[in-house]
């Protein structure tokens, strides 16, 4: 009997790949490992901290309203950047209002409505393909798009709908990925109190996903917002020269744009100065996005704690 105890242990033994074989040795592997991950983690924070300071030092205490109100200049000294950062916030607006709708319907249609095929396979490596190709391919096909084929122009209107082109297999594939996260038990709860399918999807199943949804918007709008070359290629490196201009056919350019071209190819005296204020305005409004998206969550956060 004794023989059959020990025997059966062993094989428990043999059959558990975490039983402490040597205490002593597995507390000094686990502490060295805890302390490996705490080093990286304390080096990458230091890194980003220490790459916005570089970034937001020069730049940020120079800035005056007048810079950020006032029309970019050619020659003079003291242009601003005005009408590149109205541009920058339609433009995202515009691509947001686009690309949101679109990328949570796909992948809620991917998630819930889609056959498991081979076809729906296919669609998914596509999505994911077109989520990591070069932001220039989709200038260039806004190029053949809007200025080749509809003949308008480089335009503010072209530039949305390439940087929703843009965004839309990444939402697709969060939205999806968010959605298909949720319990399983939690959808067949819902069906159980008597909720329909699309009662289930905006009552239960979206709610239940909205931090990872929230959290692909706010990465694509930051992108965006940031976005040089789609913008080059189908909005213009140039503005109507109006502050307030609203017109879907006008010069879109941008501030990240126009911080590219003041960089590389303005002739201002002050070029440099203007740059370095304009990339700490570029970063500064990255983050207050980023914010400004993750409130979203936090109220979600209590709801779902009460």
């Amino acid at each position: 009997m004794k023989n059959h105890m020990s025997a059966g242990a062993g094989a428990t033994a043999a059959a558990n790949p975490f039983r402490r074989n040597n205490k002593g040795l597995n507390r000094i592997n686990d502490r060295l490992f805890s302390g490996v991950i705490w080093t990286a983690g304390v080096l990458i924070i230091a890194f980003i901290f220490g790459l916005l300071y570089l970034i937001l030092q020069d730049g940020l205490p120079k800035l005056t309203w007048d810079f950020l109100f006032g029309l970019p200049s050619e020659i003079d000294e003291g242009g601003g950047i005005g009408p590149t950062l109205l541009n920058s916030f339609y433009i995202l607006f515009l691509s947001l209002l686009i690309s949101i709708p679109l990328g949570m319907a796909a992948g809620i249609y991917l998630a819930e409505f889609a056959p498991d095929n081979k076809l729906i396979a296919f669609v998914r490596v596509c999505v994911e393909g077109l989520a990591s190709v070069p932001s220039i391919i989709f200038g260039l096909f806004g190029i053949a798009l809007f200025v080749e084929m509809f003949q308008i122009g480089l335009t503010i209107l072209g530039g949305a709908i390439s940087l929703a082109f843009l965004n839309l297999p990444v939402l697709t594939r969060v939205t999806e990925e968010s959605i298909r996260a949720v319990p399983a038990d939690q959808k067949s709860a819902s069906f159980a109190l008597g909720a329909t399918h699309l009662q289930t999807i905006t009552r239960a199943l979206i709610p239940a996903a909205l931090n990872g949804i929230i959290t692909g918007i706010c990465l694509v709008a930051g992108r965006a917002f940031g976005e040089s070359a789609v913008i080059i290629l189908t909005a213009g490196v140039t503005t109507s020269g109006e502050m307030w201009d609203f017109s879907l056919f006008s010069p879109g350019e941008t501030l990240a744009v126009h911080l590219w071209y003041v960089q590389s190819e303005a002739i201002v005296s002050d070029a440099q100065e203007i740059a370095q204020k304009a990339a700490a305005v570029l970063v500064f409004v990255v983050l207050l996005i980023n914010l400004v998206f993750r409130i979203p969550l936090w109220l979600n956060s209590r709801k779902t704690k009460r």
